[in-house]
């Protein structure tokens, strides 16, 4: 059976539980990963208290600080705020029960020169090393986000693989406008691909619809996940009520969903 998840939403806690106990689903937690939530530790307390009021899933996951995280930054100062807001994810994990955390690449498309490519996974080789390291009970999961093929990710990944605790998140909608078809990305990064993220688009810009709202063809992305990471865990990574129905009715429509 496929593990699901959806991302819960902490002003319609009880609408969120119905979807789960009706499905059996996971949930990726998304109220973490804004600055000024992770600079204030009582609010942080407070959204865990309220979830944690409910009969959680099993599997959950957290979806880590992104905005301007850099830190394979060139600027000291850079790196020493992106290290402090992945630290506070994985803090907030922890505190949640969250089992992984899923951060951008946060790669720059527009530095494409081989010197910058080398230097670039060299740095997140060892900055991702010591995250590693220092947190062995929670997964992190890298995620494409700007990336525009899969080679630099798999690059960084093959450098990783060695830890139990590192795996890719695919995402399918990032894969699909990046100008490379979504199913060489899933061929040149399926065997660490651990978690996956679907939404649909126009295959020009990433609209975060329902599945089955847009154009991203369903039937490759379930032959290759057949195929590539049929062990990897999916979000359905949008985010009102009516947008993960729709996404669920689809994806058990297909069969995907059992």
């Amino acid at each position: 059976m496929n593990k699901i998840l959806i991302i819960p939403d902490i002003k319609d806690v009880e609408g969120t539980m119905s979807l789960q106990k009706k499905y059996n689903l996971g949930f990726e937690y998304n109220d973490f990963y804004m600055p000024d939530v992770l600079d204030n530790k009582a609010r942080v307390k407070e959204i865990i208290t309220e979830y944690k009021k409910q009969d959680l899933p099993s599997y959950t996951t957290l979806h880590g600080a992104f905005f301007d995280v850099i830190p394979f930054s060139v600027d000291s100062k850079i790196r020493e705020i992106s290290l402090l807001r992945i630290n506070q994810s994985i803090d907030a994990a922890r505190e949640v029960g969250a089992g992984a955390v899923v951060f951008h690449t946060n790669y720059n498309p527009f530095l494409n020169s081989s010197d910058y490519i080398d230097n670039w996974i060299k740095q997140n080789t060892e900055i991702w090393q010591s995250v590693l390291k220092e947190n062995g009970d929670i997964s992190v999961y890298l995620e494409n986000m700007f990336d525009i093929s899969p080679d630099i990710i798999a690059g960084l990944a093959k450098k990783l693989s060695e830890y139990e605790n590192f795996g890719l998140c695919l995402d399918w909608a990032h894969a699909s406008v990046s100008g490379v078809k979504a199913e060489v990305w899933a061929k040149e990064t399926g065997k660490y691909v651990r978690h996956i993220h679907i939404n649909d688009n126009d295959l020009k810009s990433d609209l975060h619809l329902a599945w089955g709202d847009g154009k991203i063809e369903r039937k490759m992305f379930y032959d290759c996940y057949d195929k590539y990471f049929s062990n990897a865990t999916v979000l359905i990574e949008t985010s009102s009520f009516e947008n993960k129905l729709k996404s669920l009715q689809q994806l058990e429509k297909d069969g995907f969903l059992k």
